[in-house]
C-alpha cells in the first residue's frame, strides 16, 4: 500500500514537472543565452546551394533565465544562404577570386516547441581543434587529466572550478558541463550572466582551426544569425563535428534586426 502511493506520488511529481516545463518554454530566447552546438552533416562551398538544410545539435544543457531547459542534443537547423566555389584561376600573378559560404540559424528545437534563432556565432572550431578539447592526458604531473578548453581555460574533473592560463577562476564545471560569465574579447563583448559553454573557454571569440579561411560575418544587428566564411586558396567548408558557441542577440538587436 505505502509503496502504490509513492509510486503515485513520484508519477504525480513528475506530470506536474512536465506541466510546469511546458509552461516555461518562452516564445523566444533572451540574451546573453548561449548554446554550444556540434555540425552534424558537413557543408562545402562547391557542393552546397541555396536552400540547402544545415543541421546541428546542442552539445550540453542549456539553462534559460525563466527556469526552462534545453536539453543536450537538441536539434539545430538552418539553411544555406549562398554558396561560390572556388575555381583557381592559372592567369600568371593572377590574383584569385575569394569563394564563399553563407549560412543561417533558423531555430532549435525544445520539446515539441520551435524557438527561433536571433545569434550571432561567438566562436567556432574545425573537429580537430574540438576533439582536442575532450583529450584527457593525465600523466604524473597531472594524475586529474585536466582538459583545456578551446581558448585556453582548464577543466579539471571532480573540480568545480574552471581557470584560466592565469589561474584565475572564470568558470565552474558542474553536472550539466561547464558554465561562466562570458568575458570580452577580440570582437566579443562580456556578460555578467552565467551562461553554458561546452567546450569554449569564457573568452573564446572568432574562428579556431579553420586555416586559409577568415569569417566576413558571425551575426550582427543587420545580419542575425548569419555566417560567411572566405577563402582565396579553396572553397569555404564546415566539417561534420565542427562546433561552436551561439549567442543569443539582445533583443534591441532583434527589434532592429526585422
Amino acid at each position: 500500500m505505502i509503496r502504490t502511493t509513492l509510486i503515485g506520488l513520484l508519477l504525480s511529481s513528475t506530470a506536474m514537472i512536465a506541466q510546469s516545463q511546458n509552461k516555461t518554454i518562452p516564445a523566444e530566447l533572451e540574451a546573453p543565452t548561449t548554446l554550444p552546438i556540434v555540425f552534424t552533416k558537413t557543408i562545402v562551398a562547391n557542393h552546397s546551394h541555396v536552400g540547402d538544410a544545415v543541421t546541428a545539435k546542442t552539445s550540453q544543457v542549456v539553462l534559460l533565465s525563466n527556469g526552462a531547459v534545453i536539453p543536450s542534443g537538441a536539434k539545430v537547423t538552418g539553411h544555406v544562404v549562398a554558396a561560390n566555389g572556388f575555381s583557381y584561376d592559372k592567369t600568371p600573378y593572377a590574383r584569385q577570386k575569394a569563394s564563399t559560404l553563407t549560412i543561417k540559424f533558423d531555430s532549435v528545437q525544445m520539446g515539441e516547441s520551435t524557438l527561433p534563432l536571433i545569434t550571432m556565432v561567438r566562436a567556432m572550431a574545425d573537429p580537430i581543434t574540438s576533439e582536442q578539447a575532450h583529450f584527457i592526458g593525465a600523466t604524473d604531473i597531472d594524475p586529474q587529466g585536466t582538459t583545456t578548453q578551446i581558448g585556453g581555460d582548464e577543466v579539471t574533473p571532480r573540480v568545480s572550478e574552471v581557470v584560466n592560463r592565469d589561474g584565475d577562476v572564470v568558470g565552474y564545471n558542474k553536472r550539466g558541463g561547464v558554465y561562466a560569465h562570458l568575458i570580452a574579447s577580440g570582437g566579443c563583448d562580456g556578460s555578467d550572466v552565467e551562461v553554458s559553454m561546452g567546450i569554449y573557454s569564457a573568452s573564446a571569440c572568432g574562428l579556431y582551426g579553420f586555416g586559409r579561411m577568415s569569417a566576413t560575418e558571425m551575426g550582427s544587428q543587420a545580419q542575425p544569425s548569419t555566417l560567411t566564411l572566405v577563402s582565396t586558396h579553396g572553397s569555404p567548408k564546415i566539417w561534420k563535428d565542427s562546433t561552436a558557441l551561439l549567442e543569443v542577440l539582445p533583443r534591441q538587436q532583434n527589434t532592429a534586426s526585422r
